[in-house]
C-alpha cells in the first residue's frame, strides 16, 4: 500500500516539476513604440538585482539577442534603456493521493487515503522594465514566472532563455502570437 502511495508521489512531483513560465506585461498606451529603434543596459538597475553575475550576463545576452531579432540595435546614445529586477520565493504544493486497496468498510477492495504530501520549489521572478531614455520613464515592463531549478549550466541558461524570450515575445505591445 505504501508503494502505491509512492508511485503516485513521485508521479505527482515529476508532472510539477514540468511547469512552464507564466508571463504578463504591461506598457504606457500613449506611447509610440516603433520610435525606439536602439538600447543600452542601464548598469545601476541591474546591479540591484539579487542573482549572481553569471545570470545577469545570462540574461543581458538573452535580452540583446531578442532584441536585436525584433531590429533594435545596441548604442552608445540610446532610444531605450533596460534594466532587470528579480525576486524569488518558494512555492508550496499540496498533494493529495489516494490508492486503490482494502480499506474499512470494503469487503473485495476499494479506495483509500494515502495521504496528503507536500513539496516546495524555488521559484522566480524576472522584470524586465524598458525606458525612455529621453523621458526617464517606464514604457514596458515584462513579467516572467518559473521554477528555477536547475540540474546544470546548460539547462540553467535553456531556462533563462526561455523566460527571457517568452517575456519579449510580448514587445512591442500587440505583437504577440495567439
Amino acid at each position: 500500500m505504501k508503494t502505491l502511495s509512492l508511485i503516485a508521489l513521485i508521479f505527482t512531483l515529476t508532472l510539477s516539476s514540468c511547469s512552464t513560465v507564466r508571463v504578463v506585461s504591461d506598457y504606457d498606451s500613449k506611447t509610440n513604440f516603433s520610435k525606439y529603434k536602439t538600447f543600452a543596459f542601464y548598469k545601476p538597475g541591474i546591479d540591484k538585482a539579487k542573482i549572481s553575475d553569471l545570470d545577469k550576463k545570462r540574461i543581458m545576452r538573452e535580452i540583446e539577442a531578442n532584441l536585436t531579432l525584433k531590429g533594435m540595435t545596441v548604442s552608445e546614445t540610446p532610444d531605450m534603456l533596460i534594466s532587470i529586477f528579480t525576486k524569488e520565493r518558494e512555492r508550496i504544493d499540496i498533494y493529495n493521493s489516494y490508492g486503490y486497496g482494502y480499506g474499512y468498510g470494503y469487503r473485495y477492495g476499494g479506495w483509500y487515503g494515502g495521504g496528503t504530501y507536500a513539496s516546495s520549489t524555488p521559484e522566480g521572478t524576472l522584470f524586465i522594465d524598458l525606458i525612455d531614455r529621453n523621458k526617464n520613464e517606464l514604457v514596458w515592463q515584462g513579467i516572467g514566472v518559473g521554477d528555477l531549478v536547475m540540474s546544470s549550466v546548460e539547462k540553467k541558461e535553456a531556462r533563462i532563455k526561455e523566460i527571457v524570450t517568452k517575456i519579449l515575445a510580448q514587445y512591442p505591445p500587440g505583437s504577440e502570437t495567439k
